[in-house]
């Protein structure tokens, strides 16, 4: 069975709102030292620990960073694809018997799965910690990487705009709205209105942005959007699950392509970026995500350092020092507990 140590809370990573901006603050600077820091010390933080990680759907990015991430801090992954675990819908096994045995012989699983009650059910019945690696409400270990970029190349995230261009109720609209407003950024999407937010999400992301100095905008004019803009950010127009309604959802989003005059509308400093898979020619330009301003492959590198942090800060190895940890006697280590860093 997975171990805590005494008094240490069980966390999970399910929504953008399971940290605190304190807490996202502090995993985006832990991502972005690591990332810097020497390899080989890192590999004996989670000597001997597991990560169990369930599939529900196709990944690259995903599924190669989690592994990396286990294998760089001295641990063990399993992958568990629909041939191995099957369909999480309880045709096979009940959700909460996968989640009560794979969490007695894992110290931490990452869940990606086509619905967000799949991932809570997991979390519900969980003996450690639960991370949400993609559902159809949330994507938040994207959003770490994407804010983790972008402290890469603009300092100080607050202040900054980022304008989402394309299908406002998607999963990474919805993180990325709440993760901007947690750092005091400025969030502007353009959609038509029958890809608007979901209505819950848009409100609690206007809510912490009246807390943190930033704002929310949903508007339908896609250089309303980009006007004045930091960061232009897009999405596939047809997500993993609906190609069947590829024509109909095209027809929906004409007109919303990121392309060079999307990009002169923003500042002149101004940089791109897109999740991935990206289908050039449809939801964005090849001029624009081949250009100078794209920074999608920083941004994809990015996963493994943004989930190395948030996989120490659930474990609880996360050193709460913002500078540089000195990794040749590392504060938290093998056999040691971290901090608690406050409950989610």
């Amino acid at each position: 069975m997975a171990s805590r140590a005494a008094g240490q809370p069980l966390r999970h990573f399910l929504k953008m709102t399971d940290f605190t901006p304190a807490q996202l603050g502090t995993v985006i600077n832990a991502a972005i030292e690591y990332k810097t820091a020497p390899r080989r010390p890192q590999s004996e933080i989670l000597r001997g620990k597991t990560m169990g990680m369930i599939f529900e759907k196709p990944s690259l990015r995903t599924h190669v960073s989690f592994e990396t991430v286990m294998s760089h801090l001295g641990g063990t992954a399993i992958y568990l694809g629909p041939q191995q675990i099957g369909s999480l819908d309880g045709s096979r096994e009940p959700v909460k018997d996968i989640s009560n045995v794979l969490t007695r012989m894992c110290d931490i699983v990452v869940a990606r799965v086509f619905k967000q009650e799949t991932v809570f059910q997991l979390a519900e019945h969980a003996q450690c910690p639960v991370i949400n690696a993609l559902c159809d409400m949330e994507h938040p270990c994207q959003i770490v990487a994407d804010l983790t970029t972008i402290t890469e190349h603009k300092g100080n995230l607050n202040g900054l705009k980022v304008a989402f261009i394309g299908d406002g109720c998607n999963n990474v609209t919805h993180s990325l709205s709440i993760g901007c407003a947690m750092m005091g950024m400025h969030f502007s999407v353009a959609s038509p209105t029958a890809a608007f937010m979901d209505n819950g999400v848009l409100e609690t992301a206007t809510q912490i942005a009246a807390e943190t100095g930033g704002s929310v905008k949903q508007v339908v004019d896609p250089m309303e959007a980009a006007d004045g803009a930091d960061i232009v950010y897009t999405d596939t127009f047809v997500s993993m699950g609906d190609e069947s309604r590829k024509e109909e959802l095209l027809k929906i989003f004409d007109g919303y392509q990121v392309n060079e005059a999307i990009m002169k509308a923003a500042k002149t400093d101004a940089l791109f970026m897109h999740d991935m898979p990206a289908y050039r020619g449809i939801e964005v330009s090849e001029g624009v995500i081949d250009g100078k301003q794209s920074i999608i492959y920083d941004q994809a590198e990015n996963r493994l350092h943004g989930q190395k942090a948030v996989v120490l800060h659930l474990l609880g190895k996360l050193p709460t020092t913002t500078t540089a940890p000195d990794f040749q006697n590392p504060p938290i280590g093998l056999g040691q507990t971290g901090p608690v860093l406050g409950n989610n």
